[in-house]
């Protein structure tokens, strides 16, 4: 008993090492392109900011289980198309670059659920939201420190947005336009010039929880 006893702890504690071990590979986060494509179906977290990149001729579509992509201040004055094939990134921070406006085939990332683009003082949101409000799954949109003052009225196309970042923004006030998103939950407004007397949120009769 005591030989079949030790047999199945030891069983069990393999497969409990393989379990972490690979648990540990799924997270880990790469942080070079050309490491990343030797092996690009074991990538989930690509991690390429505060770099100098030529990203022409990548063949994103081998990055089959990517979840999260990081081009932070990276400078790019335009986006690859080819990010569009990413069918399963759920996370996309493109804070800190130099375009104006997203990929017209941006929407075909269907899987997209977070998206940063937090300054970006060449942004043209009216556009961008256009791209993305034939975006499924997004929920989570960041549009700090963009130097925004309002917001355009088209912003209640955004239907499944829940968290909207305005925060370290020019707004004098909040914008009237947020109340069209119907199923919005959370709305970041600090450090704008907003003044308000009353700080009582339930008071600001918007619907949703607003962060001053």
């Amino acid at each position: 008993m005591k030989i079949i006893y030790t047999i199945a702890v030891i069983l069990i504690a393999h497969l409990s090492f393989g379990q972490i071990s690979d648990s540990n590979d799924i997270k880990k986060e790469f942080t070079n392109i050309e490491l990343a494509l030797k092996d690009p179906d074991k990538v989930f977290r690509l991690n390429l900011s505060d770099q100098t990149l030529k990203l022409d001729g990548i063949n994103w579509s081998k990055f089959i289980n990517l979840e999260y992509l990081s081009l932070k201040n990276d400078h790019l004055k335009e986006l690859p198309k080819e990010i569009t094939l990413l069918s399963k990134l759920k996370i996309l921070e493109l804070s800190g670059n130099d375009f104006s406006v997203l990929p017209e085939d941006f929407w075909k990332l269907r899987s997209l659920e977070e998206l940063f683009l937090n300054d970006e003082k060449n942004l043209n949101l009216e556009a961008n939201i256009k791209i993305m409000s034939k975006m499924p799954s997004l929920r989570i949109l960041h549009l700090e420190n963009d130097n925004l003052k309002s917001v355009p009225n088209t912003i209640g196309s955004l239907k499944n947005l829940e968290f909207l970042y305005l925060n370290n923004n020019q707004f004098n006030e909040i914008p009237k336009e947020i109340k069209q998103l119907e199923h919005l939950q959370f709305l970041d407004m600090r450090d704008n010039k907003i003044i308000i007397l009353n700080r009582s949120e339930e008071n600001l009769n918007f619907g949703f929880r607003i962060k001053l």
